[in-house]
C-alpha cells in the first residue's frame, strides 16, 4: 500500500472535497434507481393489498419481513461457522499506533479511560484528548489525575508530566468529525485509533489491534467488539439486556460480512485505522451523522477505484465495554441519528449499489443495505396491521399469521441460544451473555424492544429528509 507522499498533502478539506461523491456526485445508475425504488414499490404494493381479502396473505408485508430477516440470520449463521474453533492468539506486533479520545463533557468517565488506556498490555505511543468545547468538569480532571495544563482554544499542551504519552486538544464545539480531523492532524504513528470517552478497553484490546494491522498491509479498518454498559436503574437493565443479546448478533454480523470482504460498519467508540490512508481519502466528513460509517465506504470506494487493495474487519480479540442509552428517550435518540446518518450515507453512495468493481460489497452488501433503508418502514407497518385486524376481529388473518409469528420465535430463539454459544468461544469466553436471559430476550424482543428499534429507525427517516444533524450526548453513571 502506497499512500504516502514526499510532497505534503493538501488540506484533507480539499482531498474531501474532491474525493467524496457528497461533494460531486455521479450519475445514479439504474440499477442503484431499479433497486431502491422496487423495495420501496414492494412495501406500497403489499400495504394496499393488506386490506382486501383475507387469509396469511393479507399479511404479506409481515410476511416479506419475516423472511428477510431470517434470510439474514441463516446468512450470519452460515458465514460464522468458522468461530465454532477459536482463532489463534496473534503474535506481538511492532507497530507504532496512537489513539485519540473525542469528548464533550465527559467529565465523570475522562480519568477511567484514559487510565484504560495506559494500562494496556501494550500501551499505545501516544494520547490526544480531543476535548469538543467542553464546559463541565473535564479540565479540573485533566489537572488533577495527569497534571495537564489547560492549553488555548485551538493549541494543543504540552505531554503530561504524569503520562508523558498524554496530550490535551483543546477545540471550540463543532462536533466529533471536527475534533477526530484537527486532533488527526498531531497523530505521528502509523495506526490510529478512536475511542469515545466512554468506552474501556481491555486490557489486550491495543495488543490486538496492532498485531492484525501489522500482519495484514491491506487493512485500512477494523473494529473491535463492544458490549454495552447501562446504569443500575430498572431502564437501565432492561435496556443493557437487550442490547446486550442485539451487540452479539450485529457483531457476528460484520464478522460475516468481513469474510465476504464487504464490511462497511466500524464502531468509531473503538475503531482502528491506517492513518495514511485516512489522511488519503480527506479524514472524516464532519457533515455526516455517523462519520466513521462514512469514513469505510470512502475508503473502500477510493481502495476499489485505485486498486489499493483495502478492506475493513472485525475483531473478536479487541474488546471493550461501552455506555449505552439506558432510557427510552435516550435510545430512541440514538437510532434515530444512526438510522438518519445511515441514509444520509446510502444516498451519497447510491452509484456503488449493484457495481460489480466493488466485488461483493457492490453486488451483495449495498444491494441488502438498500432493503434495510425500508425494513422499520415493513416492520412497523406488519405490526400496525396486526393490531388492526386485531380491533377488527379479522380472525382468519390472525389465526394463520400467529402461527407464522410463533415459528419465527422459535428460529429467533435457536439463533439467540446458537449465536451466545459462538460468540463465547470467538472473544474467549469474555462475555457476560447467559443462555437463560437470551432465551427469554428471543421470545420478548420482537413485542418490546424491535419495536423501540424500529421506531428510532424510523424516526431517523424524518432527521434525513429534514436535513438535521446532531452528535448526540447522553447522560452518564
Amino acid at each position: 500500500m502506497n499512500v504516502v507522499s514526499k510532497i505534503p498533502p493538501p488540506p484533507m478539506a480539499n482531498i474531501l472535497h474532491d474525493i467524496s461523491p457528497r461533494w460531486s456526485p455521479p450519475p445514479t445508475p439504474l440499477r442503484s434507481v431499479a433497486i431502491h425504488g422496487g423495495v420501496f414499490a414492494v412495501w406500497l404494493v403489499l400495504f394496499v393489498r393488506a386490506f382486501w381479502g383475507g387469509g396469511l396473505l393479507a399479511w404479506s408485508v409481515g410476511i416479506i419481513y419475516i423472511t428477510y430477516d431470517t434470510l439474514l440470520l441463516g446468512f450470519t449463521f452460515w458465514k460464522t461457522l468458522d468461530l465454532r474453533r477459536p482463532p489463534p492468539l496473534a503474535g506481538q506486533a511492532d507497530i507504532s499506533l496512537g489513539v485519540i479520545v473525542a469528548a464533550f463533557n465527559e467529565a465523570s468517565v475522562l480519568r477511567a479511560t484514559i487510565e484504560g488506556l495506559t494500562s494496556q498490555t501494550s500501551p499505545p505511543d501516544e494520547i490526544i484528548l480531543a476535548d469538543d468545547g467542553s464546559n463541565d468538569g473535564s479540565a479540573a480532571v485533566l489537572a488533577q489525575y495527569f497534571a495537564l495544563a489547560q492549553p488555548a482554544i485551538g493549541e494543543i499542551s504540552p505531554p503530561s508530566a504524569i503520562e508523558p504519552r498524554l496530550r490535551w486538544l483543546r477545540l471550540p464545539h463543532g462536533g466529533k468529525a471536527r475534533a477526530l480531523n484537527a486532533a488527526l492532524a498531531h497523530v505521528q504513528s502509523e495506526l490510529m485509533l478512536t475511542v469515545d470517552a466512554d468506552t474501556l478497553l481491555d486490557a489486550d484490546a491495543l495488543a490486538a489491534m496492532r498485531a492484525a494491522f501489522a500482519a495484514n498491509p491491506g487493512l485500512v479498518a477494523a473494529t473491535g467488539v463492544l458490549t454495552p454498559v447501562c446504569n443500575g436503574t430498572a431502564s437501565g437493565r432492561f435496556f443493557q439486556w437487550f442490547q446486550t443479546y442485539e451487540y452479539i448478533r450485529n457483531f457476528l454480523s460484520r464478522h460475516a460480512w468481513a469474510r465476504m470482504d464487504s464490511l462497511l460498519l466500524i464502531s468509531g467508540a473503538f475503531a482502528g485505522f491506517r492513518r495514511a490512508a485516512v489522511i488519503a481519502v480527506g479524514g472524516f466528513d464532519d457533515d455526516c451523522l455517523v462519520e466513521d460509517y462514512e469514513l469505510i465506504h470512502r475508503l473502500r470506494r477510493h481502495g476499489a477505484l485505485h486498486k489499493l487493495g483495502w478492506h475493513s474487519t472485525v475483531l473478536g480479540s479487541a474488546r471493550a465495554r461501552t455506555s449505552a442509552p439506558a432510557t427510552p428517550m435516550a435510545f430512541l435518540r440514538q437510532r434515530r441519528r444512526w438510522f438518519g446518518g445511515f441514509l444520509q450515507t446510502q444516498y451519497w453512495y447510491r452509484d456503488m449499489v449493484g457495481d460489480g468493481r466493488y466485488g461483493w460489497l457492490g453486488t451483495l452488501m449495498l444491494p441488502v443495505k438498500a432493503v434495510d433503508t425500508m425494513q422499520p418502514i415493513y416492520a412497523l407497518c406488519a405490526f400496525g396491521l396486526l393490531i388492526f385486524y386485531i380491533v377488527t376481529g379479522r380472525l382468519g388473518v390472525l389465526f394463520p399469521v400467529a402461527g407464522l409469528i410463533g415459528a419465527k420465535i422459535l428460529i429467533d430463539l435457536a439463533f439467540h441460544l446458537w449465536s451466545v454459544h459462538l460468540y463465547r468461544k470467538w472473544v474467549g469466553g469474555r462475555t457476560d451473555a447467559n443462555i437463560g436471559l437470551a432465551f427469554l430476550a428471543a421470545i420478548a424482543e420482537p413485542f418490546t424492544f424491535q419495536l423501540f428499534r424500529h421506531t428510532g429507525a424510523a424516526w431517523g427517516w424524518v432527521y434525513f429528509v429534514t436535513g438535521q444533524k446532531a452528535w448526540g450526548k447522553q447522560k452518564r453513571s
